[in-house]
């Protein structure tokens, strides 16, 4: 059985080799090794016009949005937030149509971090600029964290109704978009999982599932993107 053609989200970033200094295309390798294991054939996605987004799509088996940097605020409705790193502009308007094309033609998505903000926002949903600010504590910087999962849902059939997970961040999901539901929760009610309802696969995780040693979530994205 052939494997499952699955997209990574990448960043353009200054990179070194030898004696040259030039933008490259980023992606950490986890990504690539998680889909591997998974039982899919992974492919770099790099942020280029928003235009072949389409294109990319009818290419593909199944999408992973992957983390990074914080979302542009103006694309949420909200004012820039001087707290976190400058966002990538280039970036966010790719993904951005990306997600939109994925979600139109029913292509499996698993939203990861940053991710899972892009999915919430191509939603038409909007963020929580600094966490910290709202919740009074420090927890979500911490990288380990436990999270409760709705057991009816994608995500709570892949992994169970509880998971300790890693991934630190400085914003969250703030008004769901359509359709979109919240799967999962930390200790605080902050949403650390959706769910796009009607959708053969769309899922996002605030924590970073590559990372682990639990493949669970992979798998689950490459079984829905089988034909």
């Amino acid at each position: 059985m052939a494997r499952p053609i699955v997209g990574i989200t990448t960043y353009l970033e200054a990179a070194r080799w030898g004696v040259w200094v030039r933008e490259a295309v980023i992606s950490p390798q986890g990504y690539a090794r998680a889909v591997e294991k998974a039982g899919g054939a992974p492919v770099l996605l790099p942020p280029m016009s928003p235009v072949s987004a389409g294109d990319y799509v009818r290419g593909l088996d199944g999408l992973i949005l992957a983390g990074g940097v914080e979302i542009d605020p103006s694309l949420y409705g909200e004012a820039a937030e001087s707290r976190v790193e400058e966002p990538q502009g280039h970036r966010d308007r790719f993904e951005l149509a990306l997600t939109r094309a994925a979600v139109e033609a029913n292509v499996p998505i698993l939203a990861i971090s940053r991710g899972m903000h892009m999915l919430n926002i191509a939603q038409g949903g909007t963020l929580i600029p600094w966490l910290p600010e709202v919740v009074a504590h420090e927890r979500h910087e911490t990288a380990k964290h436990v999270v409760t999962v709705s057991v009816s849902s994608k995500l709570g059939k892949a992994i169970g109704d509880r998971a300790e997970v890693t991934g630190a961040h400085h914003q969250a999901v703030k008004r769901l978009g359509t359709n979109l539901l919240a799967v999962a929760w930390a200790d605080d009610q902050i949403v650390e999982g959706i769910e796009l309802q009607g959708h053969r696969f769309a899922v996002g995780v605030q924590w970073h599932p590559e990372r682990g040693t639990d493949n669970r979530l992979l798998e689950a994205l490459i079984d829905a993107s089988r034909p």
